[in-house]
């Protein structure tokens, strides 16, 4: 649908949030209330005939928006929605076809309702077609005013309304579909004639009828999905609305979600069927989940790939990290980052790993921290085992060969190697190579006085 160019306007700060961050920016369902808009945008068209209107914290809108490839025009001063179509007509006009307005913070619109207001707005041949709802409590929003043929005679916004008008209960919600040529046609006639002495876009109306144009509407039965965001009382409301719709998403494609009320699933996460989700997961970001996999109870995973059949134990958590076939992770443990559990390797309670590798059915089953390490196939990792990775300056790498056994509360010094087959003592500190198939002993001799402990007694 080239000939469709959707301006999303996200140049306001949302004084009513109270916050120093941008209203856009704020998150609702795991992403920015502007990265909801534009995806379902980019589902519309294609990203050169998006446009993305914004003012407040521009830099870091351009920064999360940068990866869908869209455009970006600057509104530096914030002049009423009018003004804000207006900034983008030098980018826009020449594209031709229709325009579509949207605001960045409404980000529970669907592409299949869009899709049928272009289709609308295609077949009826209005100027513009926008959609409507019905509010039993329309406080705030535009009243509609339709003509004899239904067709919308007025916006009349609220402050200007007279009491008849505000009886009214058929509402503007902002969104509108134009036909370009007579949207650029006209747009210029915009005045300032209201309190705020800005440029609205909803005196588009009025401006259509006076050229003898029709203004058309496509009426949603269900307000929720134009739920704007201006407190965060409606951010939380937002949030569990997207929350909700992703549970009913994966479960509907194969996934057990046990109390699901009780889960957060973020809106890019895709799990395979036949996994089952236990009470108050929290499963985030761009987290890929395979088949047959369990999340246990209270587990948080975030930007993390899971294959067929991972095992997450209660009460753990998973950073960014791959955890190939049938790796068991938890209860209680921690990767922390940039971790490759490969198949079928155990990572216990209490055990944490940052930047390792832990090989094929390898095992760091109780009390351990592995950083900075490099583990091979079948390693045993005892008990309290611990790779001291950080010297004050820099981190160093352990390297442990396939088939070693680490005994436990064993200290490895990095930079450090430890052959394969090989052992390493209990309680040892090791700040030297192992080579392969050998035994590895660092600690102090054992010695036993006989008749200490009655000594000490009988002087105290």
């Amino acid at each position: 649908m080239n000939s469709l160019t959707v301006v999303i306007l996200a140049a306001g700060l949302g004084t009513r949030m109270k916050s120093k961050r941008a209203k856009v920016l704020h998150r609702a369902g795991g992403l920015t209330l502007i990265e909801h808009v534009v995806n379902t945008a980019l589902e519309l068209t294609t990203r050169d005939h998006v446009v993305s209107v914004i003012g407040h914290q521009a830099e870091h809108v351009e920064q999360i928006l940068a990866p869908r490839g869209i455009r970006f025009v600057r509104q530096t001063e914030q002049k009423g929605t009018g003004h804000a179509v207006m900034v983008c007509r030098e980018m826009i006009e020449p594209l031709g076809g229709l325009v579509m307005v949207l605001y960045g913070d409404c980000p529970l619109l669907s592409a299949a309702t869009l899709r049928r207001l272009t289709e609308l707005e295609q077949a009826a041949g209005y100027a513009a077609t926008l959609i409507t709802t019905t509010l039993e409590d329309p406080t705030g929003y535009g009243r509609i005013v339709l003509d004899k043929v239904g067709n919308v005679q007025a916006i009349v916004e609220q402050r200007a309304a007279t009491p008849e008008q505000l009886a009214i209960k058929l509402s503007n919600p902002g969104i509108y579909c134009f036909r370009g040529d007579l949207l650029w046609k006209h747009i210029s006639e915009l005045e300032p004639n209201n309190p705020a002495h800005e440029l609205y876009l909803t005196d588009m109306v009025e401006i259509f009828r006076r050229h003898n144009h029709s203004v058309g509407t496509l009426h949603l039965e269900d307000p929720n999905q134009l739920l704007g965001i201006n407190t965060r009382i409606e951010l939380a409301a937002v949030d569990q609305i997207l929350r909700e719709r992703k549970v009913r998403e994966v479960m509907l494609a194969g996934v057990t979600v046990e109390k699901p009320e009780t889960v957060t699933i973020d809106s890019q996460v895709s799990i395979g069927p036949d996994t089952i989700v236990e009470p108050f997961a929290r499963i985030l970001g761009t987290t890929r989940i395979g088949e047959d996999c369990r999340i246990g109870a209270g587990a948080i995973v975030h930007d993390s790939e899971l294959a067929d059949g991972v095992d997450i134990g209660p009460y753990t958590i998973v950073g960014t990290s791959h955890l190939e076939t049938g790796a068991h992770v938890g209860p209680f443990a921690r990767l922390r980052m940039f971790n490759h559990v490969e198949a079928r390797a155990h990572v216990g309670n209490f055990v944490e790993l940052k930047k390792t590798r832990l090989g094929a059915g390898a095992k760091a089953m109780h009390l351990a921290y592995l950083g900075d390490s490099d583990i091979g196939e079948k390693v045993n990792i005892g008990a309290g085992t611990i790779t001291c990775n950080y010297d004050g300056i820099q981190k160093h790498q352990t390297k442990i060969g396939d088939g070693a056994f680490v005994g436990s509360n064993s200290t490895l010094v990095a930079p450090i190697e430890v052959g394969g087959e090989s052992y390493v003592g209990a309680g040892s500190v090791i700040t030297h190579p192992v080579p392969s198939g050998s035994l590895a002993l660092g600690r102090s001799r054992q010695v036993n006085k006989e008749g200490w402990a009655q000594r000490r007694k009988k002087k105290t």
